[in-house]
This record gives C-alpha cells, structure tokens and sequence, in this order.
C-alpha cells in the first residue's frame, strides 16, 4: 500500500510526497535528516491529507498531478474536503 500525503510547513507552505509507511515518514520530515530538504528547513510540518493506492506507479502519477499541475487555492481546497 502506497499513500500519498500532503504536509504543511511552519512556513505555511505545502509539501506533497508518497511513502508506504507515513507515520515513519512524517516523522523522518520533522525529526530526522532523511526528511526532505525542503522540509527540513520548514520544521515542524502537519500532515493536512492523505490518499491510498494499491502501487507506487499510480501513487506516482496522482503525486505529479498534484504537485505539478495543482495551483495552491486547488491543495487548499483539496484538503480543505478532508479531516486527517
């Protein structure tokens, strides 16, 4: 199982990436040095969403959808639809 989640930054700003294992992963952004570069500079982050797949392909795909086509309004209104 493969799960895409979308943090937020103490900066405000929203980082999204996919793991089989969030609540290590979560953990590793807030804690650890194998959090994301990104992330590591913007401590702490809170989990705001998260979605399941079954393969890292399809888990890959919805991440660029995301990340790359997504305006910031449309993440907030993404996350907005949902309670972690």
């Amino acid at each position: 199982m493969y799960y895409l989640y979308i943090l937020k930054c103490a900066d405000k700003t929203l980082y999204t990436g996919i793991t089989t294992e969030l609540d290590r992963r979560i953990d590793e952004h807030n804690y650890s040095d194998k959090g994301a570069k990104y992330t590591r500079i913007r401590r702490p982050v809170k989990l705001v969403y998260t979605e399941k797949y079954p393969d890292r392909s399809t888990a890959s795909k919805r991440e660029y959808e995301i990340k790359k086509k997504m305006s910031r309004a449309e993440k907030l209104k993404l996350i907005e639809s949902f309670e972690c």
